[in-house]
């Protein structure tokens, strides 16, 4: 298909015309004052192919230079999972950049901070009778393995080194960012999901939550699974993890070094290729975080579009599937494309 014919194609999608209003390119904006009316069609295509996760999904994007936004179920809440390791290292750089650490402030790791879930830390470092694996990590390392490759253990010690969830929620209140919140750090919110009774109150136990996943039966596991759907805690709308995306990208909440790192991690991140990244030209540049717990998942991020279109912040969330993976990613990966060719060409016309 020639380019003629891919751009006749798109404005026929988008219902030959354009009802959003046009705003100044010279300035970026994080958030438009007011929300933008969607082309019918192009609302029509995002549910279709929201449909294919066989869940809810939540969707808000925001063209940073213009304003333009996209919503689709923006304000309600959706589980964050992984995502919300953008919040606590945006906490955890804030104090950073107050001199309360350093990056490269050794953190020795225990035995009693080797959590389960994803990351390389637990298999890497718990070793048999071993009492306290001998190693200490830099902050930025630590920093590096959440937002890289998404170490769950490396989540919680960032987690306390930021302050705890009260501080992530301080953060977010002080950038304005309402519809989000940090409550448990990772090992908790996988006991919960799962249906294992962690009890917050009491130190952490790698004995302990083996001995009473024992209990766990597939029938309380889809229960929890359900419940915990339910749950507001870390949760955040679609429309909130995107002003926090935008705020990152357009404004100086990290100093410009803190900022510089943490979008070099972003953009290299490994996990969830197959999501925002899925359906878009291969040489695209996209900062992202990913999420995936349940019948969730989730990919937030920031595209960067070619020939000077401009930058993208976008949060898709996916909920309540019981569809295989593959499916809910396929879904995100589709919506993001849709987002990014109708962005990439109503702001060339």
């Amino acid at each position: 298909m020639n380019t003629f014919t891919k751009l006749f194609s798109l404005l026929l999608l988008f219902g030959g015309q354009l009802t959003i209003a046009q705003k100044p390119k010279a300035a970026k904006q994080t958030v438009p004052q007011s929300q933008t009316a969607i082309p019918v069609r192009l609302e029509q295509e995002l549910v279709r192919l929201s449909d294919i996760s066989g869940g809810k999904v939540g969707i808000c994007a925001v063209h940073l230079e213009s304003g333009k936004t996209i919503s689709q179920n923006g304000k309600d809440h959706f589980p964050m999972a992984s995502s919300y390791k953008v919040a606590i290292a945006t906490q955890l750089l804030s104090r950073v950049d107050s001199g309360s650490i350093t990056l490269d402030q050794l953190i020795p790791i225990t035995k009693n901070d080797l959590h389960p879930g994803s990351g390389m830390l637990t298999g890497r470092f718990n070793w048999p009778n071993s009492p306290s694996p001998p190693v200490a990590l830099s902050v930025r390392s630590l920093l590096e393995l959440m937002l890289l490759i998404s170490d769950n253990s490396a989540t919680d010690v960032c987690l306390r080194l930021a302050g705890g969830p009260d501080a992530v929620n301080a953060c977010m209140k002080r950038l304005g960012i309402d519809g989000l919140q940090v409550n448990r750090p990772t090992a908790w919110l996988i006991a919960d999901c799962v249906g294992i009774p962690m009890d917050m109150s009491q130190a952490w136990s790698p004995a302990r939550y083996d001995s009473l996943a024992r209990f766990s039966t597939p029938e309380k596991r889809e229960a929890s699974y359900i419940a915990f759907e339910n749950d507001i805690r870390d949760t955040s709308t679609p429309e909130a993890m995107t002003l926090l995306l935008s705020k990152l990208y357009t404004q100086s909440i990290l100093k410009s070094d803190s900022k510089a790192l943490m979008l070099d991690i972003m953009k290299r991140c490994e996990t969830g290729l197959a999501r925002l990244k899925g359906a878009l030209p291969p040489d695209t540049e996209v900062l992202h975080k990913t999420g995936t717990i349940g019948l969730t998942a989730s990919d937030v991020g920031l595209i960067t579009l070619p020939d000077n279109a401009g930058h993208v912040a976008i949060s898709v969330f996916v909920k309540s599937s019981k569809k295989d993976g593959a499916l809910r990613e396929r879904a995100i990966a589709e919506v993001t494309r849709t987002i990014y060719d109708y962005f990439l060409f109503t702001n060339q016309l």
